[in-house]
């Protein structure tokens, strides 16, 4: 009897099950309104009684996704979060992602385990450069998208010029649900454009409970709102002239974005974005492998990790890995093996994740996220199984543009310093470089943004009790190469070659130009981009 038939799920439950998740990461540019997101949709599934978010990140409480002393201080998402709710007869997993391009590396793991994306989008500022940026990742990898325009309540752009926008920069034709009555800044409800109906939206205090809405027939909205009404029925008109109308297959094949407007602050809309995700997104199906074969959502337990945190719980101190199951039945205590090493992993300790909060879990399903405890075995990017050998395309790592060497200042702390920075690596928060020139006590961290250096030196200074003092390198690029051109890149000037933890060996340089020398100099080198595919 294998593993798996000791904790059985018929092939038809889980398939059943599958379909009830819908997986999905929010995507935009800082200050868009994620985690106020994140927070309204909980907020209105019943998950929690009051939201975070009151007068935008100035006078917000901590949100429930927003959980390191970083985050609450600065108001910005930095890592991710993943929250679990049921909504209707659905299971939601929402992975909240960092906004600012500093820690675009941790979205990218974030985005390779979801099935599709809400991308967020400012009334006022359209679509930003890192919004564009993720947006890219998602036609990538094929993750269709839901457009929510957000900040309707403030003054803002047209919503057709928006639309135009949308058509222009992405090339996904744009499909509106719903269409706003009243011009941005102005905001006092929705067409609907399934029903015809007007949704009429009530505030509530700061926008910290659910606001109220009433349903109205078109010849009540007409003499409620008058000009305003009348107006979003014509430009919904033009929307069906130009066949600006959802289309489900077009949708999931990434041809056409379903579109919304609401205010996440003020909880407008939120109740229509949950819906339409239960009615529209698409559910857990079956994930290629790095074969290209298609592993079936009711074959034995498979999954892969996206994610390493520690220092969610301060109380143990302990390391905790995110999961997607991608196949079959998770049960609580299974042992599982671990295809990078070919090992068993015993799963006694899995639990959900709500923001940072947690509570066990006996089982899982396909498009479920398991949060594995002190899981020091596991790396982003590792593949789990039972039964049938399976390993899931790995995760790439970005390009790192910012270089520091990291020392510890009291050198009675280098057990600690040792422990910080190993942790660090394993997380991917900053990626560690090392050289037999500058030894352990000195290793470089490499970054894309230079914010994560700020998060490195936060978290060795105060959760690991290790002080550190970082000084800026004068590089800002790196290329991969091998062993045989260590001897000549060594001898470059501006030019130094590291071995990063995974077994890469990069080379950087100080510029492009440099670089270019080098290439120059010596033809054939081997210098390659690190590009994320």
């Amino acid at each position: 009897m294998s593993q798996y038939d000791c904790a059985v799920s018929s092939p038809s439950e889980v398939l059943a099950q599958a379909r009830r998740r819908r997986t999905f990461a929010v995507i935009s540019h800082p200050d868009a309104g994620k985690s106020t997101l994140t927070e309204a949709l909980a907020l209105h599934a019943r998950v929690i009684g009051q939201a975070g978010a009151t007068h935008g990140k100035a006078g917000r409480r901590g949100t429930v996704s927003d959980w390191m002393t970083m985050e609450r201080e600065r108001g910005i998402s930095i890592s991710s979060a993943a929250l679990q709710f049921e909504y209707r007869d659905t299971v939601i997993n929402l992975l909240d992602t960092p906004g600012h391009a500093d820690f675009s590396e941790d979205t990218y793991r974030v985005l390779s385990a979801v099935d599709c994306a809400v991308m967020l989008v400012d009334a006022a500022k359209g679509l930003e450069t890192q919004t564009m940026k993720l947006f890219e990742v998602c036609r990538h990898r094929g993750i269709p998208i839901i457009t929510v325009i957000n900040k309707w309540d403030r003054p803002g752009n047209e919503a057709l010029e928006l639309m135009d926008e949308v058509l222009e920069r992405t090339g996904l034709l744009p499909t509106p649900l719903t269409w706003p009555v009243g011009d941005s800044g102005d905001f006092r409800g929705v067409l609907d454009r399934r029903t015809g109906q007007y949704i009429k939206f009530t505030r509530t205090e700061g926008g910290a409970t659910i606001a109220g809405e009433e349903r109205f027939d078109a010849d009540a909205a007409s003499d409620m709102e008058g000009q305003a009404w009348s107006t979003a029925v014509e430009e919904s008109g033009l929307l069906e002239l130009e066949d600006q109308q959802h289309d489900q297959d077009a949708f999931l094949a990434g041809r056409t974005t379903p579109v919304m407007f609401g205010s996440a602050v003020l909880n407008f809309g939120v109740h229509q974005l949950l819906d339409t995700l239960v009615d529209l997104a698409p559910y857990a199906e079956a994930r290629p492998d790095s074969d290209g074969e298609l592993r079936p959502v009711d074959a034995p337990f498979s999954g892969f990790v996206f994610k390493v945190q520690a220092g969610m719980d301060t109380a143990h101190r302990d390391r905790l890995a995110f999961v997607r199951v991608c196949s079959g039945l998770f049960t609580r205590g299974m042992v599982v093996t671990h295809a990078a090493t070919g090992k068993p992993f015993a799963t006694k300790y899995a639990q959900h994740v709500f923001g940072r909060d947690r509570e066990v879990i006996d089982e899982a399903y396909p498009g479920d996220v398991v949060g594995l405890v002190n899981a020091s075995a596991l790396r982003v990017g590792d593949s789990l199984y039972v039964d049938k050998p399976v390993s899931f395309p790995p995760i790439p790592t970005f390009a790192p543009e910012h270089f520091m060497v990291i020392r510890a200042k009291d050198s009675s702390k280098y057990k600690q310093f040792r422990r910080g920075i190993s942790q660090l690596d394993h997380e991917g928060v900053v990626q560690v470089l090392r050289s037999d020139l500058r030894g352990d006590q000195a290793p470089v961290l490499g970054a894309v943004g230079p914010m994560q250096f700020e998060v490195a030196e936060d978290r060795m200074n105060n959760e690991f009790n290790a002080p550190v003092k970082l000084e800026r390198l004068d590089f800002s690029l790196a290329r991969r190469t091998t062993p045989d051109w260590i001897p000549q890149l060594g001898r470059e000037r501006s030019v130094e070659v590291l071995s990063r933890s995974d077994g890469e060996l990069l080379a950087l340089f100080s510029d492009r130009w440099r670089l270019a020398g080098v290439e120059r100099e010596h033809p054939g080198i081997v210098l390659e981009p690190l590009v994320v595919s």
